[in-house]
This record gives structure tokens, C-alpha cells and sequence, in this order.
């Protein structure tokens, strides 16, 4: 092979450089693509970055060029990150105005000279309405009623008092430092338990570690008044956590209520939608949880205020019923008296007359039986001694013949029970039967084999029992 025509690498980019600048020169055109590989140099003012392609069934890249922004494209991005309130970051999907640039020495790339705001903040817009259809389609707790989403934990009743409240944060956030400020420092003395949760609370690929944080509150069994989620300020794409599915759902099935200070000054977040109350600040959170505290008391001191107001003019008005009362009662008492007092005074008058009367009567009738007493205990009292003399000649008498009978009575038991007694039973013929010393009338405790005693008037006879044989007791039948 012979020697070949070459030519410098420089010259042929040139040559490149001449046909793209030929070709594209004074052309611009909108390109829809997605941010990687960003970065910012702060003292030049210039982006750095790569815009990308995706395809539209995976995330496999299909196209990718190298971008730069500077000068007015650099401040058309400030505007954008202004007006959007979402950081010109990796990862989110732009319209922008690009020209094609060729250098010899950076090869090809693409100028940003504008972005579309509206652009963007629709892909994020059609994104969160998707998520809130999704919401209300597949949760029977979540329905939309016209502009209102209702769900479980937007229904829970606050209670009158809150005082003991978890919090969702950042870990060393301001927000979070301003939440606690406000409620610590609050005018009217109130007391509060705080316990922190420290969590990721931005980037929507932390939303797992979000709700571990969510689940972990409701496992550890503290009855809580109230969950507060708490963040400050920062870049549209930094709330985007706050649009999640999963987070929005578990919020909104949460039970106990859930209070939102988000920072978010664009919009409202899904979060916030589900949420039982929503704020725009971790200090206006915390404003609201000091306001329905202030709106118990409130209401308790109007409430004591309205007691004493009806009971003064419950008193007043029995005070004067009273009054009334007694004025009556004194004037119809004074008209009775007046009334009466002529036949009271007659009354007193035939009292004193008739008093006399009964008492002259009863007079003369105590004096006549004062005599007949006087006269009448000595007759009573010999009749009384004749009495006792008769009844002590009847008790000598009716004694006497009692002990002679008693004494018959007594003779006979003694013959009665000499007959019956042991000794004169073994004199006849009979004998007792004992075992171990104790007397047995029933053959039913003796066993063959037993030694017995056999007691008779006058010898003891021990005997080992051989034979038991039933008896039916007619030698000795009378």
C-alpha cells in the first residue's frame, strides 16, 4: 500500500466546524429533554450539564449531547429557578431553546439560550393530578368533592387541647428549630411534649425512609393529640417527596391527625391535601397548634364569664321576686291581725273564763279523792295480812304432804334401778362382752380371730373368737 494523503486532526475538525456552522448558522430549535450530569460554576455563570432522551417504555437512554448555558441562556435559567421555585438540577424534564456550537477542541454541544417555564411546570402539574386520581380511584378513604379531598385523618376530630406531638423533620432542620421555638416561647404559657422523629424530608426516592418514620409513630403506641410534619423552604424539586403516592396514601389513612408545615409557598402539596390541617410554614404550624389551644381557653373563660353574667341576673331577679314576697306577706299579715284581733281578743277572754271553771272542778274533785286515798290503805292492808297468814298455813301443810310423796316416788327409782343395775344382770346369768376395754354390743365389729373379754359376776374370762353364728334372740324373748 502506498503512502496516503493525510491531513491534521485540527484541519479536519475545521472542516467539520465550517459544515455544521454552514448548515445550522442563525438555526435554533426547542428540544424536549431530561437534566443529568449538572453542574454549576457560580463565578462564571455558566451550567455545565447533559440533556438526554429516554425511551418512552423504559428508562434506556436513546439520546444524549453535551449542553452549556451561559450568559443570557444563564440568566434565563435564573428566571426559570425564580419563577418555578425548582432548581435547574439533574433529573427533571425541560423545554429549551438550544443552537448547535462546534469546537475543535470540546467537539459538539448544544447552547441553551431559553427554557419554557410553563413547559415544566406542567410535566410536574400532570403529575401530581395523576397521583391524585390515583389516590381517590384505588383508596375508599380518599374522595374528592368538588375542590376538597375528604379522607380519614381530614375527618378526625381535633382534641380540645393539644399538648403532646410528634414531629416529622429534617435532621438539624431550621424549620424544624423554628417549629419548636414558636411553640416553646408561646405568650400564654403553655406546655408542650415534643418528640422528634428526624427523617430524609426531601428527594422522592427518601420516601420509604419517609414512612418508616410514619409507621414508627404509630408503633410506638404514644397517644399522641397530633403529628406535625415540618420543613423549611428550598427548590421546587426538593417538595416533590411531598407529592409521593405512597405518603400521600399512608397520610391520609393516618389516625391521628396530621398537621402540615411544609414551607411549600407555590402550591399546595398532596400531603398537605390529605392532611388533616395544612400551613405554608413549620412557624405557621406551630402558630395554629397555639391558636386552638388559645381558642379552649377562650372559649372556658367566655363560658365563666357567661356563668357569673346569669348567675348575677338569676340572683337579682330572686332578689327581687323575694323582696316582692316578703313586702306581700308582711302587708296580708298586718290585714289578718287587723282582721282577727277582735275575736282573738274574745277567744282570750272565754279561755281565761273556762280556765277557771276547769280548774275550780278539778279542785274539788282531787281533795275528795285525796280523802278516800287517806282512808282506804288500811283496809287494804288487813285484808293483805289476813291473806299471807292463810297462805303460810296452806305452804306448811301442802310442803309436808309434797316431801312424803316425793319421798315414795324416790324409793321406787332406787328399787328400779337396783334391779336393772350390772351387778345384779351378772348375778343372773348374763355377761358383757368387751374389746380393748370398751363394751360391744354389735357383733359386727368382732372378727374371728379377735380376742374378747367375758365379764361375769364374779370372773373375767379371755376368749379368741373361733366361730360367728347369727342369733335371732328367742331363748331369751319374754
Amino acid at each position: 500500500m502506498g503512502p496516503q494523503k493525510h491531513i491534521k486532526l485540527s484541519e479536519l475538525n475545521s472542516k467539520i466546524s465550517d459544515a455544521l456552522t454552514d448548515r445550522f448558522k442563525g438555526q435554533t430549535f426547542w428540544v424536549v429533554a431530561d437534566i443529568t450530569n449538572h453542574s454549576y460554576k457560580a463565578q462564571k455563570k455558566i451550567h455545565y450539564f447533559e440533556l438526554v432522551e429516554k425511551g418512552t417504555t423504559s428508562n434506556s437512554i436513546v439520546a444524549k449531547i453535551i449542553g452549556k448555558a451561559w450568559g443570557a441562556g444563564s440568566m434565563h435559567l435564573s428566571d426559570f429557578e425564580k419563577n418555578t421555585g425548582q432548581r435547574f438540577t439533574n433529573n427533571i424534564n425541560v423545554l429549551v431553546l438550544v443552537s448547535v456550537d462546534y469546537h475543535p477542541l470540546f467537539g459538539l454541544s448544544l447552547n441553551v439560550l431559553d427554557i419554557d417555564t410553563n413547559f415544566t411546570l406542567g410535566i410536574l402539574e400532570q403529575q401530581r393530578n395523576a397521583t391524585l386520581k390515583r389516590l381517590v380511584d384505588e383508596n375508599d378513604f380518599i374522595a374528592k368533592k368538588e375542590e376538597q379531598y375528604i379522607t380519614t385523618n381530614n375527618q378526625l376530630q381535633l382534641r380540645a387541647v393539644i399538648q403532646r406531638v410528634a414531629v416529622l423533620s429534617g435532621i438539624n432542620s431550621a424549620g424544624h428549630e423554628d417549629f419548636k421555638h414558636t411553640l416553646e416561647h408561646n405568650d400564654f404559657g403553655y406546655v408542650f411534649q415534643i418528640d422528634d422523629y428526624p427523617t430524609i424530608v426531601q428527594g422522592d426516592n427518601n420516601a420509604k425512609v419517609f414512612l418508616g418514620k410514619l409507621i414508627e409513630i404509630y408503633n410506638s403506641g404514644i397517644p399522641y393529640d397530633a403529628v406535625v410534619i415540618t420543613r423549611g423552604g428550598g427548590a421546587q424539586s426538593d417538595f416533590l417527596i411531598f407529592d409521593n403516592y405512597n405518603i400521600g396514601r399512608a397520610v391520609a389513612k393516618f389516625p391521628i391527625p396530621i398537621i402540615t408545615g411544609i414551607g411549600h409557598q407555590k402550591n399546595v402539596s398532596i400531603t398537605d391535601l390529605m392532611a388533616h390541617t395544612h400551613t405554608k410554614t413549620p412557624t405557621k404550624a406551630a402558630e395554629f397548634i397555639i391558636a386552638h389551644n388559645r381558642s379552649f381557653e377562650q372559649s372556658i373563660l367566655l363560658l365563666q364569664k357567661n356563668i357569673v353574667i346569669k348567675s348575677q341576673q338569676l340572683f337579682l331577679l330572686n332578689y327581687q321576686n323575694l323582696s316582692r314576697l316578703k313586702s306581700t306577706i308582711s302587708n296580708s299579715a298586718r290585714e289578718m291581725i287587723s282582721v282577727h284581733k277582735d275575736a282573738l281578743g274574745a277567744i282570750n277572754q272565754n279561755t281565761i273564763n273556762s280556765s277557771k271553771s276547769i280548774l275550780y272542778q278539778k279542785h274539788r274533785h282531787l281533795v275528795s279523792l285525796s280523802h278516800q286515798i287517806a282512808g282506804k290503805p288500811r283496809i287494804i292492808l288487813y285484808n293483805r295480812i289476813n291473806d299471807i297468814e292463810n297462805t303460810i298455813s296452806n305452804l306448811k301443810t301442802f310442803t309436808n304432804q309434797y316431801l312424803r310423796n316425793q319421798s315414795t316416788y324416790l324409793g321406787h327409782y332406787r328399787a328400779s334401778m337396783q334391779m336393772i343395775s350390772p351387778e345384779n344382770i351378772l348375778k343372773k346369768g348374763y355377761a358383757i362382752v368387751r374389746v380393748n376395754e370398751k363394751i360391744i354390743s354389735n357383733a359386727d365389729t368382732i372378727d374371728i380371730g379377735d380376742t374378747i373379754d367375758v365379764v361375769l359376776s364374779d370372773t373375767i374370762l379371755k376368749t379368741t373368737v373361733r366361730e360367728k353364728t347369727k342369733y335371732n334372740g328367742r331363748e331369751t324373748h319374754l
